[in-house]
């Protein structure tokens, strides 16, 4: 059985070092921009080099991780930091943006792609499609149980899978939360998360309602092993060496030893907890016991001496590589060293010849004793085979150098692994021109409980699990009422069932999808459904769109994150659109506030006592935004180029869609709206 990947973080050198030395086979690290952790000290290029050099010396892998959404005016800088990626050698890039996939196939063709956590694929079909995509390890998100990551590895084994154990656990579906973005600008799909979630929220008597424990399933190590999953991911790219060098020495004992050691555990609880750890994700059982915040007695427990004792553990190389020499010695010739770690060989020899022993000559035992001693390198010896003649004699420092000499000509030969080949590529050869964009009015609704006066939009998507009435929706049909079904953001577990009622809902004359990620999008394509991206795909700039076009997409909601600028922009090779109106969701959970579903309308209080309605349904929960979006078509017309969605999700009833469709048809305005980011952006990172 092959062994599970332990994947340790590192925001800086130091933590790379900590990681390496505790045991780690692969690390992942961030550059100066385009990180989901900006706030990490990340690599500049000279230090992307030196920490490939460094693992890969040592046996241990390196994935760069480029997992943010990218806007137009930046795609240049990202391929520039793709090539400064490949030109160091580093074995794989962690990507969000699928416009960024498509351009580093043509620029890096073999350049290993693993997609992040940031695509929010939970699901088999989503697997599937980035498989097909050409991804070599896909990320899963952190909600998934045990069982619904073996249905995937299942339906999917040519793909690796790659399964948090440790750390930290964000509230919201990754790459799905746009609450930081949108009260403060700081967008997580961005790197820049504020972490509002972790801030005092109330929901009935829970004042910390979204902030969770962190992840704590390190002893599901053997048990992922034995499923076939591919690498154990820890989280904390922003968290200190000392913390990095707990949990990767914990998760070596759980997956070499089969437990973690008392020792451990403490160790692991006193560096970093929120009133300890919680695996109710991989475990099926998510509730209220996964909820916790740090507390001052969580942050005096990691203090200085536990620091120090962290430190000593892994100051000294963790000896990982097995390597074997062949020394020849003969009298009058210069000694002669083969070093091999079984895939590279080296052959040195050294700078003096070897002399006429005067009294006593040289004794294998002498010779073996010099060659033993790797000291502060990788290496442990596996073999040693010699050769010498009975009269030669040289000193212990004349072996010791040749030993040193060879064991650094096999230090070079690690550093490379790859050799990648490099293509330019030409950005404004890559994107099709503009699309002449007909005015589109969409709605987005719940269920077929729809006003009259919806029949003048030029299609109403209603969730799928809204569709179910069948007479009910042949009438609307009938009537001229054009119907589309949106997927879910979220099919946790139940990705057959909304495939099951999509077929059935397509043989009733529905024609049109609206898809929130790649899993929906390939189940819209498999059935035949003219598949339109919802805002959930985070279709970010012109490159993205342009696959969207190549996959088969009919139209797009772009980005809740893009301003009017760069919308204005882009190159619209399909029809692109915005909300016009609606309570954006900001959050999207598997578990619920405080860990409490609700069946009613109900709402979390923030400490500015703003009030987010929270909704419940079909295996997750939506917090929305206090107040609409409200961009009207008169007063923001972006020259015509986009059409206009309408969310009507909030709105519990047809007499409350209907004045709200009144206002927006007489262009009244609400007592409070936002503009959402389309006028003020998110804030921008810098790009070295």
């Amino acid at each position: 059985m092959k062994k599970i990947e332990i994947l340790a973080p590192a925001g800086g050198f130091d933590s790379v070092i900590a990681a390496v030395h505790s045991g780690a086979d692969a690390v992942y690290i961030g550059a100066k921009a385009f990180s989901a952790r900006a706030s990490a000290h990340n690599f500049d290029e000279e230090e992307l080099r030196e920490c490939v050099r460094f693992c890969h010396r040592r046996g241990v892998k390196v994935h760069l991780a480029l997992n943010t959404l990218i806007f137009d005016d930046e795609m240049a800088d990202a391929l520039e930091l793709v090539k400064t990626a490949a030109n160091a050698d580093i074995d794989a890039l962690i990507i969000q943006d699928l416009g960024l996939v498509s351009l580093i196939r043509k620029m890096v063709p073999d350049l290993p792609l693993h997609a992040s956590t940031q695509l929010s694929v939970h699901t088999p079909y989503g697997v599937k499609a980035l498989y097909e995509m050409g991804f070599e390890r896909v990320v899963l998100s952190r909600e998934l149980s045990l069982d619904e990551i073996k249905e995937i590895h299942e339906c999917c084994p040519e793909v690796e899978l790659e399964v948090f154990v440790h750390g930290a656990l964000c509230m919201c579906v990754s790459g799905e939360c746009y609450f930081s973005a949108m009260l403060g600008g700081r967008s997580a799909n961005r790197g820049m998360c504020a972490q509002p979630c972790r801030l005092p929220m109330r929901y009935e008597e829970n004042d910390h309602a979204l902030s969770l424990k962190d992840n704590g399933s390190l002893h599901y190590l053997r048990k992922l092993q034995e499923m076939g999953i591919a690498s154990a991911k820890i989280e904390g790219r922003m968290k200190r060496p000392e913390y990095v060098a707990a949990a990767t020495l914990a998760a070596r004992e759980a997956r070499d030893l089969g437990f973690i050691t008392e020792v451990s555990q403490e160790r692991l609880r006193s560096v970093f907890s929120r009133t300890g750890f919680t695996d109710g994700y991989l475990r099926g059982k998510i509730g209220e016991e996964m909820f916790g915040f740090r507390q001052k007695s969580d942050v005096v427990s990691a203090d200085n001496q536990l620091l120090k004792e962290i430190r000593v553990l892994y100051k000294d190389e963790y000896h990982s590589v097995p390597v074997s020499f062949d020394c020849h010695i003969k009298t009058g010739e210069q000694m002669r060293l083969t070093a091999t770690d079984g895939m590279h060989t080296v052959k040195v020899e050294s700078d003096e010849v070897a002399e006429k022993a005067l009294h006593v000559p040289l004794s294998e035992e002498r010779v073996q004793k010099s060659l033993q001693k790797t000291g502060n390198t990788p290496y442990y010896i596996e073999k040693i085979t010699i050769k010498i003649d009975d009269d030669a004699a040289a000193s212990a420092a004349s072996i010791n150098a040749l030993r040193r000499k060879a064991l650094e000509s096999l230090d070079l030969m690690r550093e490379i692994c790859h050799n990648y080949i490099i293509n330019e590529i030409d950005l404004s050869a890559v994107l099709d021109g503009g699309k002449e964009v007909r005015q589109m009015n969409r709605a987005v609704v719940r269920d077929l409980h729809i006003p009259e006066e919806m029949k003048e939009m030029d299609i109403i998507f209603a969730d799928v699990f809204g569709l179910g009435d069948k007479e009910q929706l042949k009438n609307l049909l009938d009537r001229g009422f054009v119907i589309g079904a949106e997927v879910p953001r979220v099919t946790f577990g139940n990705e057959k069932e909304v495939f099951e009622r999509l077929k059935a809902i397509k043989e009733s004359g529905v024609r049109d999808l609206m898809a929130h990620n790649i899993g929906a999008v390939y189940m819209g394509k498999m059935l035949g459904f003219r598949v339109h991206a919802g805002f959930g795909m985070n279709i970010a700039n012109s490159y993205t769109l342009k696959w969207a076009k190549e996959y088969g997409i009919e139209t797009a909601v772009l980005s809740v994150e893009l301003d009017i600028r760069h919308i204005e922009k882009m190159y619209k090779c399909i029809p692109v659109g915005i909300i016009r109106y609606g309570y954006l969701p900001l959050m999207i959970m598997r578990n619920a506030p405080a860990g409490k579903s609700c069946k009613t309308e109900s709402y979390l209080q923030d400490r500015k006592d703003e009030k987010f309605s929270v909704s419940s349904r079909e295996g997750y929960s939506e917090i929305y935004n206090c107040v609409p979006i409200f961009m009207p078509q008169k007063d923001y017309p972006m020259g015509g180029e986009v059409f206009s969605d309408f969310l009507f999700t909030v709105e519990n009833s047809v007499e409350n869609m209907e004045k709200t469709l009144k206002k927006l048809r007489e262009n009244r305005d609400f007592e409070r709206k936002t503009h959402g980011l389309y006028l003020r952006g998110v804030k921008k990172f810098t790009i070295f």
